[in-house]
């Protein structure tokens, strides 16, 4: 019995040393503590677990040369690094520079599963000067008066009053500097203009958005010689010239590299060098109205005139619209949107080459495609993600009138639960798109352009809208599906797929270019270690290399620590309500950047083919920047209580895609034992630790409520849309309805209330106001407002109709 109690004894002390050891370890891991602090923990629990003397002086003499760079250098590293060479992928031209292209930000902090979020919390958030908010005030709002949706979708073009008021007021050089003639706003306002005039017009807004994204002033501003930018930025901001930018054709979509136009340098009769161009490019905006195209070709010098390559690399250059051997005028129809959308054919067009070249021959020849990975950030970073945040408010705002305004069984289809959950979808993506839109832009601003976020910001925004269009015409059921001037959301509608397809088409975007490129560029040592390896510098590699390992060892141990916790050990930057959030987002972090480097070490160079699983870690990349962006907009608002169910609606949609990618991810992990590890044990911890959590009915039914109450929050969630003020417009006479309705919202629930009672017959309501005053349940007053709101309800519900002959007309 004694002996069986020593025995006991041993076992219970063991295993008590063996928990303060997984303990030490787990802490030591958690807080990412350097290799020496291991290295005396490992040969302190070899004396704690009474190992050989001979073992422990072992332990340190072999663990000792991985503690002593040098030694570490010639005995490890150098064999790693050899290994590492045989068996990594090569990075071709194209895809390097995509990979240097712009500066990484807040993506690395995701990236690194250990987010600073006491920086993160801080970035600049972008503010409108008073020169900006004056322009929105007063050129913007008068250029969307000028323009009828409905004229511009039945007419096909926008009005000439509309076109040369945007060329007067310099719409077209938004982004063109001052110096120059142009506008030289902010990213911010250059921003919200594209997004309140997407709200009246798509068309108008994509007119003003393409000339000031990706095109001839954004290249020329970052990358023409001094000569070019005076010659054309000044033209271009007065709109005398009309620009459009030349990269797609029928081969060569989102593969920008695809593409086969050309042109071959030689030398003219007056000496100087010479380009005859030849390019069949397709969706091109603006094609056919334009002055001057921006090409990008591959360019060609066989004749060795500017160097020793024939193939020069892909180029962008200037060639006006007049030059002989340009074709333009013809023009695609993107699904009835009636903005300029054009192909374009170049046969044997000859320009001169210093002046064609963007940045000259010598500064701009073979630089064409580091200068489009640098600009598309534009288009990807501002314009689209504001079309779909202003898209979203307009959405949100006519979504709600009419969710007040119409009524079934005698209520307004608001307060129907089933409609609360289309309604909470809307306001959720209207807070989250702008509040990632306002985030990033204020990045941009401050100089950072981020390829990756700008990336997510396009693909996420996008997808947004298309949601949000589709729950909004759920919402208006018959009113959204008759075509006329009283459809508020149609061309919307129409429209959606277009920002889905453009400045690359969102399925390769998702599975591509965020997580494909974010994998290199956002992660701390990944890209260091490549480069490293193809120099053959052995000191970079160690360094990298030996930081990478550290990287993992951390991650792993934070991602179990976080994970037992749900999340409470991990850290918020803030204090309040949404503080388990930002403890959430460091468990997501901490878990991505461990899967991320599983599958990066284990899948290798297949991993670039697996699509399914790279979307599924772009999802969570994209959904964790979400995140950060919504708690980063309510503590730049000044923590506005009142916002949190939304807010709350809007996070849970975070990570409840989150979790669903996790999941995906596990299950899908096809390598040996560590596939069958994640589709066994660590999915079902995964669906049983779930990252998200239950939204309760009275969240989204709060959230709803935000939207359906005529007050300064609704007015403040949906600002930067254009609601005009003029009563022959559909929207200005529904805001004007919606306003009514609630006003005598009080008078028809004492109706409804007298009618439960069988005080009043159960009539509408039109039928039975002069008997409610006679029995004295509404005053007179009363019954005047109540009619007042019932005809102008009667009238907002109405659809459009046609003569057979209006009918056959719009063919």
């Amino acid at each position: 019995m004694e002996a069986l109690m020593q025995f006991h004894g041993i076992v219970d002390c063991n295993a008590l040393s063996l928990i303060i050891a997984v303990v030490v370890a787990l802490g030591i891991g958690f807080f990412g503590l350097p290799f020496f602090v291991w290295y005396l923990a490992i040969l302190a629990g070899s004396i704690v677990f009474g190992l050989p003397t001979a073992v422990t002086i072992g332990l340190a003499v072999v663990l000792g040369i991985f503690v002593v760079p040098p030694l570490r250098k010639v005995l490890v590293t150098s064999v790693v690094m050899k290994v590492m060479k045989g068996v990594m992928p090569k990075i071709s031209d194209t895809e390097r520079t995509a990979l240097e292209a712009g500066v990484v930000w807040a993506e690395s902090d995701l990236f690194s599963g250990k987010p600073n979020f006491k920086k993160l919390v801080k970035e600049p958030y972008a503010e409108l000067n008073a020169e900006e908010k004056a322009f929105i005030d007063g050129p913007v709002e008068e250029l969307c008066s000028l323009i009828d949706d409905w004229e511009v979708w039945r007419k096909r073009e926008l009005p000439a009053a509309a076109m040369d008021f945007i060329k007067k007021e310099k719409f077209l050089g938004m982004i063109v500097p001052k110096e120059y003639g142009g506008l030289g706003f902010s990213a911010l306002a250059h921003a919200d203009v594209i997004a309140k005039l997407s709200t009246r017009s798509v068309t108008a807004g994509i007119t003003v958005m393409v000339p000031n994204s990706l095109g001839p002033a954004e290249l020329l501003i970052h990358y023409g010689t001094e000569e070019q930018k005076k010659h054309w930025l000044p033209k271009l901001a007065s709109g005398e010239v009309v620009p459009c930018f030349g990269l797609t054709e029928p081969p060569a979509g989102s593969d920008a590299g695809a593409i086969q136009a050309t042109g071959v340098l030689f030398k003219g009769d007056d000496g100087r060098i010479k380009i005859k161009m030849n390019w069949n490019k397709r969706w091109i905006t603006l094609a056919a109205i334009s002055d001057v195209l921006g090409i990008a070709f591959k360019l060609k010098d066989p004749d060795g005139l500017i160097g020793d390559k024939e193939d020069v690399g892909i180029t962008c250059a200037l060639v006006p619209s007049k030059t002989e051997g340009v074709v333009i005028g013809r023009r695609h129809d993107p699904l009835n949107v009636p903005f300029y959308n054009c192909p374009t054919q170049g046969h044997d067009v000859v320009v001169d080459a210093e002046d064609a070249i963007i940045g000259g021959v010598q500064g701009g020849a073979g630089e064409g495609w580091k200068m489009l990975m640098e600009s598309l950030g534009a288009g990807r970073g501002i314009s689209l993600p504001s079309q779909s945040a202003g898209g979203l408010k307009y959405i949100s705002r006519v979504a709600s009138n009419h969710a007040m305004i119409r009524k079934q069984f005698g209520v307004s289809i608001g307060q129907f639960e089933g409609v609360h959950e289309p309604l909470a979808r809307i306001f959720a993506q209207n807070y989250y798109v702008d509040a990632m839109r306002r985030y990033t832009l204020g990045a941009i601003d401050g100089g950072i352009s981020p390829p990756v976020i700008t990336a997510i910001c396009k693909f996420q925004t996008t997808e947004a809208y298309r949601r949000g269009i589709n729950d909004g015409m759920d919402v208006l059921g018959g009113a959204g599906i008759s075509l006329g001037p009283k459809n508020l959301l149609a061309t919307g509608y129409m429209a959606a797929p277009i920002s889905i397809t453009v400045e690359g088409a969102n399925i390769l975007t998702r599975t591509l270019m965020i997580f494909g490129q974010g994998a290199l560029r956002a992660h701390p040592y990944a890209y260091k270690e490549v480069a490293a390896v193809e120099k053959g510098d052995l000191t970079a590699f160690d360094n990298a290399f030996w930081g990478h390992i550290g990287h993992i060892t951390r991650n792993l141990c934070r991602s179990a620590v976080l994970s037992v916790s749900r999340g409470k050990l991990g850290t918020s930057p803030v204090g309040g309500p949404l503080s388990g959030c930002w403890k959430r987002l460091s468990w997501a972090s901490a878990s991505f950047a461990i899967l991320a480097d599983m599958a990066m070490g284990l899948m290798g160079g297949s991993l670039k083919f697996r699509e399914k699983i790279t979307g599924r870690f772009a999802d969570i990349l994209s959904w964790m920047f979400i995140g950060l962006s919504i708690l980063r907009r309510w503590e730049a608002e000044g923590r506005k209580k009142e916002d949190l169910p939304v807010v709350h609606v809007a996070m849970w949609y975070v990570f409840n895609n989150i979790q669903i990618a996790f999941d995906g991810i596990f299950r899908n992990f096809d390598v040996p034992v560590i596939g069958l590890l994640f589709k066994g044990p660590v999915r079902w911890w995964s669906r049983f630790n779930r990252i998200d959590w239950e939204l309760r009915d009275e969240t989204t039914a709060a959230a709803v409520q935000i939207f359906l109450q005529d007050s300064e929050q609704r007015d403040r969630l949906t600002d930067g849309i254009y609601i005009p003020q003029d009563e022959s417009q559909v929207f200005a006479r529904q805001e004007k309805t919606f306003k009514a309705v609630l006003g005598a919202a009080v008078v028809g629930r004492k109706v409804r209330k007298a009618i439960r009672k069988k005080i009043l017959p159960k009539k509408p309501f039109s039928q039975i106001l002069d008997e409610a005053v006679e029995k004295s349940v509404i005053t007179a007053e009363e019954k005047t407002l109540l009619k007042s709101a019932e005809d102008m309800r009667n009238e907002a519900i109405q659809v459009d109709d046609f003569s057979e002959e209006e009918f056959r007309s719009r063919a």
